[in-house]
């Protein structure tokens, strides 16, 4: 299966020889070389070519062989070893599965090729992707000294080369990096995206994104309005829209040179946006499982708090965040989370000078720290400005909860429990959008809703302990239901009003005449004594927790 890279000439490389030794520093792919000598490590690399012994035999000269689902000692990788040193290939890359390297290294030498272990665990996927963009980037090397990943500093160096503000904009429209050198003039386009770290519209409905997406090098984006013009390149790496880089124009007198060099870093921008984005997927994936470790498991709280550098000497809140939304699982409410993540991150931030957040089951969760002299002030300022922006990265409705401050790290879980209980006393509690009266706020802090929150654990242990088999609330709810009386509703409204005739009357909308009557059924048909203050009590404690119960509501974002 040839996967050479794409669109590759010997125009292209413009003269560069591209050797093994500069592939594998480029790929950064945790590869071990099995047989490193000076003549396979400056052995010239002119593609990459994915290997499947069931197909014809092709050309390997100078290419990378990927050896998938190939196993050291078996009949298949001993033959492909002999047909790739016979041809003059640059080097096998193969996964161990078990086999010991020493028998790798054997292998290699008798065959004098390179052989090049990767882990286990890696992706094929990935791998071939990072192969090709290393061959192209290494061919095209036209911005060094750039940490590979550092979207920051690559686009520094894009915008000198450019002479432009440059920014890198994934596919979601995020502001993955962007240009700091002085003196480069910027619009107000471009401050804000860099303020957000997001474009002002998706790129999906964009018309200028549209044209650069399909366009084969880089384009010129005129200028409208008062927003200045753009140049503007696709990144792709094995066929993958990685991205685009944004460039504002440098003038007549330099666009051109600038269009050019653009063209030139395209392979090199892909490689970096590829590392850029595994660093990410792993940086999250490690953080996820850290903080999922202080939130679920108080034997190992204090090692993974020391994995992530918390400082606990002030105690922890946890803050959970989540989008209410009608619909589960689609492709635009895990984007929606994503972005939420990024909004709760960038935040706490700017409030505390540190993040430490994370999605977990679709719920985003936030550590705060309780340092200072009013802390609890401080996460109710937090929850408040996530929720004043949320307009800007859903339609839907946001909720959000914190729990009270865990003097240790061991403590975070009853923390995050409390977070999720308070999440969703607002979820089955907060004023629907467009409904009259003072909205239910649908952000807050544990102590916020403490007594109905307490009232919902009581109301827990009634149904746990079959308190409520055949009671009174039972007998008239079935009645209720039986006979469709409302017997209920004014028994609710006699305690709501503390057996007032006349604020009954009003509450339910009939004659003072009418609730004596319907009061003094209730009393007789279900041998109730409202005088009796213990019977009141408990009927009133029933009612209110039946009235708080978790009710059916949307669901949580991606719930």
């Amino acid at each position: 299966m040839e996967t050479g890279a794409q669109g590759l000439t010997e125009g292209d490389l413009h003269g560069a020889v591209v050797r093994l030794s500069d592939c594998i520093q480029l790929m950064q792919a945790d590869l071990v070389h099995a047989n490193p000598t000076p003549e396979n490590l400056s052995h010239p690399v002119s593609g990459v070519l994915m290997y499947d012994p069931l197909d014809e035999w092709t050309s390997v000269d100078d290419r990378i062989i990927l050896a998938v689902g190939l196993t050291c000692g078996s009949a298949d990788f001993d033959q492909l070893l002999h047909r790739a040193s016979n041809s003059n290939a640059a080097a096998v890359i193969v996964k161990a599965h078990g086999a010991p390297l020493e028998r790798l290294r054997s292998a290699a030498v008798a065959s004098s090729l390179a052989v090049l272990v990767a882990p286990d665990g890696v992706d094929w996927t990935r791998l071939v992707t990072l192969a090709k963009a290393s061959v192209m980037g290494a061919a095209a090397d036209s911005v060094s000294g750039v940490r590979l990943g550092d979207l920051y500093a690559f686009a520094n160096a894009a915008a000198s080369i450019a002479s432009g503000a440059a920014s890198i904009v994934d596919p979601l429209g995020r502001v993955l990096g962007y240009s700091t050198l002085p003196g480069q003039p910027v619009d107000e386009l471009r401050r804000v995206t860099t303020l957000a770290l997001q474009e002002t519209q998706p790129p999906a409905f964009d018309a200028d994104f549209r044209t650069v997406y399909a366009s084969a090098g880089a384009v010129l984006i005129p200028a409208k309005e008062e927003e200045m013009g753009r140049l503007a390149l696709a990144v792709r790496a094995g066929g993958e829209l990685l991205g685009s880089i944004w460039v504002l124009d440098p003038g007549e007198d330099k666009r051109e040179a600038a269009l050019n060099a653009l063209d030139r870093m395209a392979p090199l921008a892909g490689l970096h946006m590829l590392h850029a984005r595994s660093a990410s997927d792993f940086g999250e994936r490690r953080n996820g499982d850290l903080i999922r470790t202080l939130l679920d498991d108080p034997a190992h709280a204090s090692f993974a708090a020391a994995q992530l550098g918390l400082d606990a000497a002030s105690g922890l809140a946890v803050a959970a965040f989540s989008i209410v939304r009608p619909e589960a699982g689609s492709l635009e409410s895990v984007r929606e989370i994503q972005r939420l993540l990024h909004l709760v991150t960038t935040v706490c931030n700017i409030q505390f000078n540190t993040s430490h957040s994370a999605v977990i089951d679709s719920v985003v969760y936030a550590l705060l720290p309780g340092e200072g002299n009013a802390p609890r002030a401080a996460h109710r300022r937090l929850v408040q400005e996530i929720s004043a922006y949320a307009h800007t990265i859903t339609s839907h409705p946001l909720i959000a909860g914190v729990g009270s401050i865990a003097p240790l790290v061991e403590n975070l879980p009853h923390s995050r429990s409390e977070a999720l209980q308070t999440l969703h006393y607002l979820l089955d509690h907060a004023a629907p959008p467009g409904s009259r009266g003072t909205p239910s706020p649908a952000a807050g802090l544990v102590e916020d809703f403490r007594i109905p929150l307490n009232l919902m654990r009581i109301g827990a242990f009634i149904d746990d302990h079959g308190l409520a088999d055949r009671d009174d609330i039972a007998k008239i709810q079935a009645h209720d239901i039986g006979q469709q009386t409302d017997y209920l509703d004014t028994l609710r409204a006699y305690l709501s009003s503390n057996g007032n005739i006349s604020t009954m009357a009003e509450r339910l909308h009939v004659h003072n005449n009418t609730v004596r009557y319907r009061v003094a059924r209730l009393m007789k048909d279900f041998d109730l004594d409202l005088n009796d203050p213990q019977k009141r009590l408990w009927l009133w404690l029933r009612l209110t927790t039946l009235d708080l119960a978790p009710g059916t509501k949307p669901g949580l974002a991606g719930s």
